[in-house]
This record gives structure tokens, sequence and C-alpha cells, in this order.
């Protein structure tokens, strides 16, 4: 198969006003119309046990409000779709998300499904709606509690069907954010496992654009490899939860958008394969979304070694300063090196660490073809098949 040269043609267009820092919140009131009506979105209720939420409210100032909670770590459509009625019943016109990737991305799905003409369920595809396009969307903002999905500067929503057991995402160019605001020293409340979901998540989406095969694009892989190598230097102290150093937390912070606000994956060629498998992993037995890419990542370099060798090379030669050996041993101790930052970071990277056996494959691959997740990966290659491979690698 012929590879491509070069950088592909691309259009980017990144809208998101980006307000970082310290004591950032109150900015609210500056970046939100003063006669709008708004929904305060967010997840459990930490928001509001850590003061975050009485900071947003504060900031609102004498807009009219009202909240809605209880959108889940991976957020289900079924709850989504109560906060899309009643932005619809009691017409609010802005939307503030407060809280880590998954309540932004419930907050794409409300803004998107309040103003979609039709059945929001059409919004997505993959066999549980038309998949038709989003023309249209209610404002919104957010404020970051947990870096991890970049979803507070990029388009991106995944939501979970639970009667139909998927998770599927759908994009438009009208559900970025108008705003986000990253304060680091939010993290300093997050325990050590979602500190560490959050580096993972923001390693694997950097692999996702980077570890497929090389083109010429400079600049995307230099990105590329300088996330990978900060989210490697810090990563150990970052899951200390009681390390609260401010410019640790603001580096932590600032990676985990890079990783996913769309720069690094310009006219480049993108895998997104270990998301799939992933996410039937999280279907299925409600594993963390970043503690599934820690056990399939380093099977799919294994089992895709071939497929993957020069830019496997190159991430072992510039990402980990490997020089020694043949090609091949610097491959493989670069994965190995990657499986052992995983596990210094807490994270599974096998299908033992879960409890999980052989006889979960079948299912797990029964679910990728029912959600038609078949010839995926950069190469559009990667078959059941396949994927029944790297699940068995990953044992």
């Amino acid at each position: 198969m012929a590879v491509e040269k070069g950088i592909r043609n691309f259009e980017f267009q990144n809208p998101t006003k980006i307000v970082f820092g310290k004591d950032r919140i109150k900015k609210i009131d500056e970046l939100i119309p003063t006669d709008a009506k708004v929904l305060v979105l967010y997840g459990g209720g930490s928001v509001k046990k850590f003061g975050t939420f009485d900071r947003v409210v504060k900031a609102l100032g004498d807009r009219q409000w009202d909240e809605f909670g209880g959108i889940e770590a991976n957020p289900t459509y079924e709850t989504l779709i109560q906060a899309v009625d009643k932005v619809k019943a009691e017409g609010f016109d802005y939307l503030m998300a407060v809280g880590g990737g998954s309540v932004i991305d419930g907050a794409k799905f409300v803004a998107a499904g309040a103003v979609f003409d039709g059945n929001p369920i059409d919004i997505f595809g993959n066999g549980v709606g038309k998949g038709l396009p989003v023309t249209k969307a209610v404002p919104f903002g957010t404020v970051l509690t947990l870096p991890a999905t970049a979803s507070e500067m990029n388009n991106n929503s995944v939501v979970t069907f639970v009667g139909k057991q998927a998770k599927i995402s759908f994009a438009s160019a009208h559900t970025y954010p108008q705003f986000s605001i990253l304060e680091p020293e939010l993290t300093y409340s997050l325990p050590k496992r979602q500190l560490a979901n959050g580096i993972i998540d923001s390693f694997v989406h950097t692999m996702e654009a980077y570890l497929t095969y090389p083109i010429d694009a400079r600049v995307q892989d230099r990105w590329a490899e300088g996330l990978l190598q900060t989210l490697i230097e810090i990563g150990p102290d970052v899951v200390d939860e009681d390390n609260h150093d401010y410019a640790l937390r603001a580096n932590f912070m600032w990676t985990a958008t890079n990783a996913l606000n769309r720069f690094i994956s310009q006219g480049v060629p993108q895998d997104w394969a270990s998301h799939a498998l992933g996410h039937e992993l999280t279907l299925a037995y409600h594993i963390d979304h970043a503690r599934t890419l820690s056990i399939v990542l380093p099977a799919m370099m294994k089992v895709r070694k071939k497929q993957k060798w020069e830019k496997l090379l190159q991430y072992a030669e510039r990402v980990w300063n490997i020089k020694e050996g043949s090609d091949e041993e610097k491959i493989d101790v670069a994965i190995l090196k990657t499986e052992e930052f995983f596990a210094i970071l807490g994270a599974p990277i096998r299908f033992s660490d879960v409890g999980l056996k052989e006889d979960a494959i079948p299912g797990l691959v029964a679910g990728l073809v029912r959600h038609d997740k078949v010839n995926i990966s950069e190469r559009g290659d990667l078959s059941a098949e396949d994927s029944y491979a790297v699940y068995k690698e990953a044992l």
C-alpha cells in the first residue's frame, strides 16, 4: 500500500476562548450576555462540595439561572435528554458546564439537542439514529475541573446509550464551547485515580494522532512528542494527590487540553482503534475509560507493530530517547516503557488486572461488530479478527 508524503489538505478553526490561570471563574460575568437565562450543568456534586458551583453562581450575578445535576461519568442519553427537555420547556438560552469531560460532552449534546429540528437521537449514527448534521446549538461555556478529554476546547461529544449498549460520538462546528475557564487549582481536590485517568487519557489522545505512519508532518510530530514527554515527566508527580504544586498542575491542565484540541491532528492520519476497543470494555464492564486505554494501547502496539513500525521506532528514539539496540529492540523497549509508565500511575495494563479472562473477548468483539467498529485504524484494516488478537494480547 502506497503511503502519501506531506501534510494533507485541511481546514481548521478553533473558536474557543481559553481563560487560564488563578481565580478566573469571576471572568464569567464578562463572557456571558447580561440578559442570558443560564442552565448550569454538573455531575455528581463534587463541584458543590468544593465550592466551585457557588463561585460560578456568584459570577453569574443577576442573570436568571437554574441547575441540572447528575450527569454521569459516562454521560447517558437517558439523563441528558431530560436536560434537553428542561432547556426547551423553560427557555434557557445559555449553558454552563461545570465539571470534567463527561459533563462538557453532555453539555454539547444538550446544546445541540435543544434546538435540533427533529428527534435529537438522530444526531447520532452507528445504528442508534440517522446521523444527521447539527446545524445550530445553544451557546455554552465551561469550567473545567478534571483535565483529561480536552472537551473544553474541541467540538466532540461521546454519549452512552444504556438501552442500546452503545457509546457514540458526534461533532459539529456548532458545538465548540464559547469559552472555557481553566483554573489549575481546581485539580487540587481530585483523588489519585482521577488524576491518573487524566494523564492516561491525554497520553492516548496524543498517540491516536501520532502513532500511525509518517507523512513528514514535522510540526505535528514534534508537538505530539513534546506533549508525550511532558506527560511522562509530570505524571508520577501529578498522581500524588497531596502535591499541590501550581506549576505542575498548570502543565497538566494545559497538556491535556492540547492533546485533543485538534492542533496536532490536522493534516495527518489518525487511528482511534484503541478508543473503539476501550469503549467496549467500558460498556460491558463499567471500567473507567482511561483504564481501558492503558490496557488496550500496549497490546495494540504489539499486535500492530508491523503496520506502525516507522512511527514506533520514532516514538522509541524521540520520546523515550532509546538509542541502543536493533530497531526491533528499540520498539520493544518503548512498548515496555509505556506499560511501566501506566503501571507507575496505578493503572491496569492487562485484562487480569481488572479480573477479566479470555472468555470476555467474544462479547467485546461482537460489540465492535454491532457498533460498526470494524475495518478501523489509520489504514482501515483492523478487522474483527485483529481486534480479537489485540484483546487476547492484553490478557
